[in-house]
């Protein structure tokens, strides 16, 4: 059977509804990601909301370095590899210049909370109008399984082998929360790509971090908890019960900061809309 009989075979029949179709805005090369890596669920989430807003032609990409460094190799958009670090930066850059683009990072924890730290908070302090979609698997990746900013206490990494110590590496840092205490935040949340039910919410906030850049609101930041089975050591069922039960106590999952919801009684401008966490 040919390919396009294959294709033909799947296209809908007479009295048939399409209710789901390919996504136009990720292309069909193969990544290069682990098996049970979830860099690709949110390459998917982050097309298909691009998808669904009908912006992809007129987005811009700025991949970090990283596991996702050829992030840009997946999406049929316009997209450009920004220094170790400076993808806020250079985002910021991107989008002032081009302010009718929608502009995006896809940054690892290596890349936007160690080097880029500051880059990230000022960018973010500033109110760009850009969103950043942050992969927190509390390792580095791609260098071969070293503490990252987020590794849990106690997590076993090639630079922490008895397990990271709060006397000596400090604590994990929450990212999120960071973000929602700066001005120029629009929306700062936490979600989980360990369930189907999690990818669902992940997908709604990525549209919500999207949204508030479209609006001119601000700085639209949107973590999301991923596994790593190749430097955890693990499968990809381990991992994902991983997330839910070591990871999520430590990240809480929620929406930090919602400057579209109103701000509930007794909370300041920096913590608006965080009445509606789950």
């Amino acid at each position: 059977m040919s390919a396009q009989q294959m294709d033909a075979q799947w296209l809908p029949q007479e009295g048939e509804t399409l209710v789901f179709d390919v996504n136009p805005v990720l292309n069909e090369r193969q990544t290069h990601y682990c098996p049970g890596c979830h860099h690709g669920i949110a390459h998917r989430l982050v097309s298909e909301v691009l998808h669904e807003l009908g912006v992809a032609d007129r987005t811009i990409l700025v991949a970090a370095v990283g596991c996702a460094t050829f992030t840009y190799d997946y999406f049929n958009v316009d997209g450009l590899e920004a220094p170790h670090g400076r993808a806020c930066a250079v985002a910021t850059g991107v989008r002032r210049a081009r302010p009718e683009s929608v502009v995006f990072t896809y940054q690892g924890d290596g890349d936007m909370a160690a080097i880029g730290m500051a880059e990230s908070l000022h960018a973010a302090n500033r109110g760009e109008k850009i969103t950043t979609i942050f992969i927190n698997n509390t390792v580095y990746g791609m260098t071969g399984g070293q503490m990252a900013p987020t590794t849990l206490l106690g997590q076993k990494t090639t630079t922490t082998r008895q397990g990271r110590n709060l006397g000596n590496e400090g604590g994990p840092i929450r990212m999120a929360e960071i973000m929602a205490q700066l001005d120029g935040v629009a929306y700062a949340a936490r979600c989980s790509l360990d369930s189907v039910k999690n990818v669902r919410a992940a997908k709604k906030a990525v549209r919500k971090a999207f949204d508030v850049q479209l609006q001119g609101l601000g700085f639209g930041f949107i973590e999301l908890l991923s596994g790593c089975p190749t430097n955890w050591h693990m499968d990809p069922i381990a991992a994902n019960k991983r997330i839910a039960e070591a990871m999520i106590p430590v990240f809480p999952l929620g929406v930090y900061k919602d400057v579209t919801v109103p701000a509930a009684e007794g909370t300041t401008a920096h913590t608006a809309g965080e009445a509606g966490r789950e």
